[in-house]
């Protein structure tokens, strides 16, 4: 059974293939004048979704087709050509320009999950007895898209995080002139109110030690987004070591649920010659 169905799978292949550059499929400068075939991109994206959806090791997933090697250096490789951050940004301008992303309402809220490996961006998870965590503080519009984040280690209050998190509406365009922030109740700070004025935002805060108002109703997206991200079982317990690759596993993810919810809620507004015969 494939990892993704391949109305999802193709549309992202086409997109991934169209950011790669063009390589010669034998070496013609070998010294002995010949050369083993370059292994396909195609199997590298294919084994780096299974590398996303399943959590395992590289080892585990590698056969005749590809190595473990060769499916860790030709991610190194698209990292360094930002080929994942471009390919979530094409996915948010096709989602923006098709549906519309609801950017006059935004929810932030971090997320926990477990860091065996540490890392970088790891640091002692206050809910798992002092082990190894990761917490992103994720961005969304006001249907649940995610938008961007920030990594830090799991000891990291959310608050702090905020500012670089709503610093990544910069990579979306113009934007509305109003627009709202739903925060939980660990953002209630006169701190938190403060920054959201000085950039022009509007702030619906849960206040502590009260029932969550009618406000939780906006801000329910952010938590599906975060269900939706740990169905990823590379991101639900991340034993990479580097951010930069943890980044790229998030771009791909997010991309991955971008692309998902465009083909979705498209399908019942517009019609194309793959459409599928079924509403996804």
């Amino acid at each position: 059974m494939p990892v993704l169905p391949s109305w999802l799978t193709e549309p992202l292949w086409d997109q991934f293939a169209a950011l790669l550059p063009e390589r010669m499929v034998y070496q013609p400068d070998h010294p002995l004048g010949c050369h083993r075939r370059r292994i396909s991109d195609r199997i590298v994206f294919g084994k780096l979704l299974q590398l996303l959806r399943f959590g395992c090791s590289c080892e585990a997933i590698a056969d005749t087709t590809c190595s473990a090697t060769t499916i860790r250096n030709r991610r190194d490789e698209w990292i360094r050509l930002g080929v994942f951050a471009k390919f979530k940004q094409i996915a948010l301008e096709s989602y923006d320009r098709i549906v519309g992303l609801v950017l006059d309402q935004i929810a932030v809220d971090g997320a926990i999950t477990k860091a065996p490996g540490g890392g970088e961006v790891a640091g002692r998870s206050p809910v798992d007895r002092g082990k190894q965590g990761l917490k992103r503080s994720g961005m969304t519009d006001g249907y649940g898209i995610p938008l961007g984040r920030v990594l830090a280690g799991a000891n990291r209050h959310d608050s702090p995080l905020l500012a670089p998190t709503l610093d990544r509406l910069h990579d979306l365009g113009p934007l509305p002139d109003d627009i709202t922030v739903y925060l939980d109740a660990g953002y209630d700070s006169d701190t938190t109110r403060t920054l959201l004025d000085e950039r022009g935002l509007h702030g619906r805060i849960a206040h502590k030690g009260e029932k969550a108002p009618i406000q939780a109703s906006q801000r329910w997206h952010v938590e599906r987004t975060h269900a939706w991200q740990n169905a990823f079982h590379r991101l639900a317990r991340c034993y990479e070591r580097r951010a930069t690759v943890i980044d790229a596993f998030f771009d791909l993810a997010d991309t991955i649920i971008t692309v998902r919810s465009l083909i979705r809620r498209a399908w019942t507004t517009y019609r194309w010659d793959e459409r599928p015969n079924r509403r996804p």
